[in-house]
């Protein structure tokens, strides 16, 4: 092998050797000390764009989440309102059927009826102050009720999913209770049979006690199918929250097994570019030495 003074191509292999075991210990560094296997795109073009995809979908998926978990919190208002008028419907009832009773006097049956009045300004009330953050659920107004189909919770990272396509809409007076159907976003009005008469709910003689009772039936049953509507919605809102959860879950792991750093594989490298870089700066002192021979041939 030939001697020469300005080249030392032994010197140059060894700092190239040098130079390759310390990026190898600074990119295990980096990996353990953020526990990151990418900490930029140097480090795996491909694999930080599929993360990225990745960690904004879990992002969307949680976000799903807590819209459905809102939406679940919206119906339950609107279900505790139903509850209420239940019971007020119960009690309008026993009123009603006490009413009919032959042993009670038209006195006596007056002051039952102001007791049904005071329980339909209730229902009256409860229909139209029922909201969830500003949106009137239970509205009096026939002109803004509570459109299950209007409504779309986002409960999916990509997709909506749209709530049942019924209406609600509960409205003691001018309207009475009132029911909407549709299909396909096409609307159809359909007056529930006897409910308009609830407006008008009176007690104050026998004969209009035994109408009032099957006016009360017919209104009990409408509130029921209201409660069973909502009830199917939350049901479904639930089983959507736990499979986005899943989805999520699933989703998360994945971009870890692309992103993360094994700590382990991490350590096995930092140790092994120690080692390489010891032994290469000692190889690149003997290299840096072969020129010096030159020397004993000048001598």
């Amino acid at each position: 092998m030939a001697l020469r003074i300005n080249y030392n191509q032994a010197s140059s292999q060894a700092q190239r050797g040098v130079s390759g075991a310390q990026n190898s210990f600074f990119s295990a560094i980096s990996q353990l000390s953020s526990g990151l296997r990418i900490n930029k795109a140097a480090d795996d073009s491909a694999g930080l764009a599929v993360s990225e995809k990745l960690k904004n979908q879990v992002r969307g998926l949680n976000q799903a989440q807590r819209n459905a978990q809102d939406a679940i919190s919206l119906l339950q208002t609107a279900e505790g309102a139903l509850n209420e008028v239940h019971s007020i419907l119960g009690r309008m009832r026993e009123l009603a059927v006490q009413s009919a009773n032959d042993t009670l006097t038209n006195s006596d049956r007056a002051h039952i009826q102001n007791e049904v009045n005071s329980l339909l300004s209730e229902v009256d009330r409860i229909g139209s102050s029922t909201q969830f953050n500003s949106i009137q659920l239970l509205n009096g107004d026939a002109s803004g009720p509570l459109n299950l189909a209007g409504f779309t919770f986002h409960v999916g990272a990509n997709t909506d999913v749209p709530t049942a396509s019924n209406e609600i809409a509960f409205t003691i007076g001018d309207s009475a209770l009132g029911y909407s159907g549709g299909t396909n976003g096409v609307i159809n009005s359909t007056t529930l049979a006897g409910v308009n008469a609830l407006a008008t709910t009176g007690v104050a003689t026998q004969t209009d006690a035994n109408a009032a009772i099957a006016t009360i039936d017919t209104a009990v049953e409408a509130v029921s199918g209201y409660r069973g509507a909502i009830g199917a919605m939350q049901n479904r809102l639930e089983s959507a929250i736990n499979s986005i959860g899943v989805a999520a879950e699933n989703t998360g792991a994945a971009n870890s097994r692309i992103r993360d750093a094994d700590v382990a594989q991490s350590v096995s490298e930092m140790i092994r570019s120690q080692i390489l870089q010891q032994s290469s700066m000692a190889v690149l002192a003997q290299a840096n030495q072969a020129p010096q021979s030159v020397l004993q041939l000048l001598k």
